[in-house]
């Protein structure tokens, strides 16, 4: 044994359970790329989407970390063209691509890399959009005090039950803001989605923990939530890309779920038909060690078998040798009485 991650993780339910866990499921922790989809949500809950005829392709962009395949790229770019914006707009930075294939392909090619190949261009051109759309400045939409970051800000309010002032803040890798709420939280927003898939519809929620204030809450699933999930669940080749592990994840099991990563070891699911949600945080932030874990978690709730490119990753030397892997150890606790279980990888 040379290293250990240790994994946290919620699955709650539609209700607000929390039905399994291990390790600390109130971690507070940054939400990241994970939180796309309500940050989403606003274009076409406010009618930006419907304004500039988003397609399902264009709403599953504006969700994803994507690979910076040319394909996701010139999508991306016709997305700013609807809206009447450039690539002379988006205020991300460049970065090499999240896939290897793509990174090496580039850079074999001498590749100029610009702000349209961020994994985060299609957020940042959706941001865009819904700036148009209400008038507000597209400068500076990136600022926490700008009415799109306030927007957002409020949506995951409203989908994880943690008040507005009480969500930690903090700029985001590609420059916007993120939101720091507990691994409970993420997994209830994200549970709360798998309403969406069915239409939308009136939910009772009896929620513990410090989530809502009253003990039952009503929660609507607004239609909006309904184009997003279904864009997400059509298109798993646009939220990641080819081989990389949400794609694979949700090419293995088509309709079955959603899986969205975030950085430094956050990930989070929806399982649509079993109305549960999943929140991760693998505490040092290692990558490949929160895809294994997330696999294994799906695994456990039923998504059987898992991925075999995350079932194990092998540890090879400069000779080409596999000297040893990356596995994962232990498992879900199923949640009875509230108390805690720490878990490893």
């Amino acid at each position: 044994m040379e290293a250990v991650h240790d994994v946290h993780a919620a699955v709650v339910d539609a209700a607000g359970r929390l039905v399994a866990r291990t390790g600390d499921a109130d971690l507070v922790t940054f939400w990241r790329s994970a939180a796309k989809p309500f940050q989403a949500l606003p274009l076409v809950e406010d009618g930006a989407a419907d304004r500039f005829s988003f397609t399902s392709e264009e709403l599953a962009l504006v969700c994803a970390s994507h690979s910076s395949e040319p394909g996701q790229v010139a999508r991306v770019r016709e997305l700013l063209g609807k809206i009447g914006c450039s690539e002379r707009d988006l205020v991300c930075g460049p970065h090499p691509p999240l896939s290897e294939r793509v990174a090496q392909d580039y850079a074999t090619r001498g590749l100029r890399l610009t702000a349209v190949y961020s994994n985060c261009s299609g957020k940042h051109a959706g941001m865009l959009a819904l700036a148009r759309h209400h008038g507000w400045p597209t400068q500076f939409y990136t600022r926490p005090e700008h009415p799109v970051q306030q927007r957002c800000l409020r949506e995951v309010a409203r989908w994880t039950d943690v008040a507005a002032a009480d969500i930690r803040t903090a700029t985001d890798g590609c420059g916007v803001v993120c939101f720091g709420i507990p691994l409970r939280a993420m997994a209830l927003a994200y549970a709360r989605l798998a309403n969406a898939e069915v239409g939308t519809r009136n939910a009772e929620q009896s929620v513990e923990g410090p989530y809502t204030k009253e003990a039952d809450v009503r929660f609507r699933v607004p239609p909006s939530a309904f184009r997003v999930v279904e864009a997400m669940l059509r298109h798993p080749e646009l939220l990641a890309g080819d081989g990389r592990p949400c794609t694979e994840m949700m090419r293995a099991h088509p309709g079955r779920v959603i899986v969205k990563v975030g950085a430094e070891g956050v990930y989070c699911a929806v399982l649509p038909r079993d109305g549960l949600g999943v929140a991760i945080k693998v505490a040092d932030g290692h990558a490949v060690a929160s895809a294994l874990a997330m696999a294994a978690v799906l695994e456990q709730l039923g998504l059987r078998p898992r991925p075999v490119s995350l079932a194990a990753r092998p540890m090879v030397n400069t000779r080409g040798e596999t000297v040893g892997e990356l596995r994962v150890n232990g498992g879900l606790e199923q949640q009875k009485d509230g108390g805690p279980r720490t878990g490893e990888e």
